[in-house]
């Protein structure tokens, strides 16, 4: 870590050169002697891409940012908030640290955090960052965490790991057994220094498969953020249950969109022709697979078994996902549908269609946008249907 880079007239620079063509300003090379434009731009992309991602650490002064795929990698402050509320107690282990995003957080939540990671750079920079934020509970050490807690005779209340999801031999995966640390072969020496761990994967990892290859799941987190799923959690505990708890979670700008159930829950769904109001699941939820439980909850109506859109003749206030009514239901038929649309415009969404939105676009010269919502799926009894829509509500 570049200390010069604390410089006022290095962080002028860098502040004032955030809305620069950042492949411009390389060319330029360095107004400095001691701090490179490569050490420069990395700091400005950081920046950049913070804004959004970790507000918190856009706005703290003398905050210092990594190369850009450890950025990429880490947690937005939504999901690590999300994250801290799961976990409380005296200490908390983070054996695969990286720049810290989850261990600020978690530092709310446990009296004693400790961050442990492999990348000199990034621990150097966790520790800095902490100082800038006033944050005084969290521990900082360089090494493989795995090694660090066979050296360990210490016990926390939590365990966190977030696998890495690359490796030299196959670049980037997305199985449980490919990314390390491999946590099945290490659950029970895990155990030994904790009774609860919690996991972090990627969001397109299979969870059926993830629980099969884990002991001791008790609970599964599917969390999204605007509507985009960003990561799914696993809470094992050592006193295994029965019944493994699904928590499908859609982080908003103001609130949150809910949905819970036990996985393995004996419920089927209902299917029916479309009524009056038609519900279009948040992707948290769509993830979570609780398709039956849907129907069962909300007493819907699938319109097909492979569609995961519902129906119903009453309309359901805060549905964790989008509403919308259904002004006609009409057979997949070009010229009925344009008669339909005097502007030839509308928003279109595919679910359970052989024709890809790209596919129906070209073939009927439908421009994107309006107020109009067409929803191209399958019904129970096989007919291709084209759903015309309102909406009835947003998401914020």
């Amino acid at each position: 870590m570049n200390t010069r880079l604390l410089s006022q007239e290095v962080q002028t620079f860098i502040t004032q050169s955030l809305h620069c063509n950042l492949s411009q300003l390389i060319l330029k090379g360095s107004p400095f002697e001691d701090v490179s434009i490569q050490e420069i731009a990395q700091q400005i992309e950081g920046k950049q891409k913070s804004l959004k991602k970790l507000p918190i650490w856009h706005t703290t002064a003398g905050v210092l940012f990594p190369k850009k795929i450890n950025l990429e990698q880490s947690s937005s402050e939504a999901t690590a908030a999300y994250k801290a509320k799961r976990v409380s107690g005296t200490r908390l282990v983070d054996l695969t640290g990286g720049f810290g995003v989850d261990c600020t957080f978690f530092s709310k939540s446990i009296d004693r955090v400790f961050h442990w990671e492999l990348n000199r750079e990034l621990s150097d920079l966790v520790k800095h960052n902490c100082s800038q934020m006033g944050i005084e509970n969290i521990e900082t050490q360089v090494g493989d965490g795995l090694q660090i807690l066979k050296n360990s005779t210490r016990r926390y209340d939590w365990i966190y790991l977030d696998p890495s999801r690359r490796n030299e031999a196959k670049g980037k995966v997305f199985l449980i057994k490919d990314c390390l640390p491999n946590v099945p072969e290490n659950i029970d020496f895990f155990f030994e220094h904790t009774d609860q761990i919690l996991i972090k994967y990627a969001p397109m990892l299979d969870i059926s498969s993830a629980i099969k290859d884990m002991r001791n799941v008790v609970e599964v987190h599917v969390v999204a953020h605007l509507n985009e799923v960003k990561e799914i959690l696993f809470v094992l505990k050592k006193e295994a249950v029965d019944t493994i708890r699904v928590f499908a979670c859609n982080l908003l700008k103001n609130g949150q969109q809910n949905f819970n159930f036990s996985l393995g829950s004996n419920c089927k769904a209902t299917y029916g022709e479309p009524q009056t109001y038609l519900y279009e699941p948040n992707a948290a939820l769509l993830k979570s697979g609780a398709f039956s439980q849907i129907s069962q909850k909300f007493h819907f109506d699938k319109l097909h078994k492979h569609s995961h859109l519902y129906t119903s003749e009453a309309l359901m206030p805060d549905f964790p996902g989008r509403t919308f009514q259904i002004e006609k239901s009409i057979r997949y038929n070009k010229k009925e549908l344009l008669n339909l649309l005097p502007e030839q415009k509308a928003n279109i969404t595919t679910r359970n269609f052989p024709e890809t939105v790209a596919q129906i676009r070209k073939k009927t010269k439908i421009k994107e946008g309006g107020t109009v919502y067409l929803f191209f799926t399958t019904d129970f009894k096989d007919n291709k249907i084209v759903l015309l829509c309102s909406k009835r509500s947003t998401q914020k």
